[in-house]
């Protein structure tokens, strides 16, 4: 089993840029992208590479943070949390820290980006039910340093989360 590190995001990113996958890495992934529960032996004999190579390659992504962790792969839908949303977020700038520090123990929240731009945070949640998405919103709301939110509930999803694509050589 590989472990994911607990290093900061900015530190996991900075890694990422600093050790870019290369064409045996995307090979890697892409064949587990299409098996992901092959054993590396296997792997490593499909294609063609040293079963040592296939362990630490694997292991160095993950420690870099290029790999997301397995639970990403779970379907909220498949855990009651079928409806999902984008909440903007205007901040008190000063509180910056605080207010994130705050989205991370909230567990609807999914994922937070930085835009550019008039917006300060962009939320990605999901909720058991229309009324359940208003309880996550006030949550979000009432986070130290949010001055403002607006919430955009998602009806339906025409584009999954993908990366298959960009592995391809």
């Amino acid at each position: 089993m590989i472990s994911l590190t607990n290093e900061s995001p900015e530190y996991r990113q900075e890694m990422i840029r600093l050790q870019q996958l290369d064409a045996t890495d995307k090979r890697i992934l892409y064949a587990l992208d299409d098996d992901p529960r092959i054993p590396i032996m296997v792997l490593a004999q499909r294609l063609g590479l040293a079963r040592g190579t296939v362990q630490s390659r694997l292991e160095r992504m993950t420690a870099s943070g290029a790999l997301r962790p397995n639970s990403s792969r779970v379907l909220p839908s498949a855990l009651g949390r079928g409806v999902a949303a984008a909440v903007s977020a205007e901040l008190d700038q000063s509180r910056l820290n605080d207010a994130i520090a705050a989205l991370r123990e909230i567990p609807e929240v999914l994922e937070c980006h930085a835009p550019a731009g008039d917006t300060d945070l962009i939320i990605r949640v999901v909720a058991k039910s229309p009324d359940d998405l208003y309880r996550v919103s006030e949550e979000i709301r009432l986070c130290p340093g949010i001055v403002r939110t607006s919430t955009s509930m998602f009806l339906r999803e025409v584009i999954p989360y993908r990366t298959t694509g960009l592995l391809k050589p």
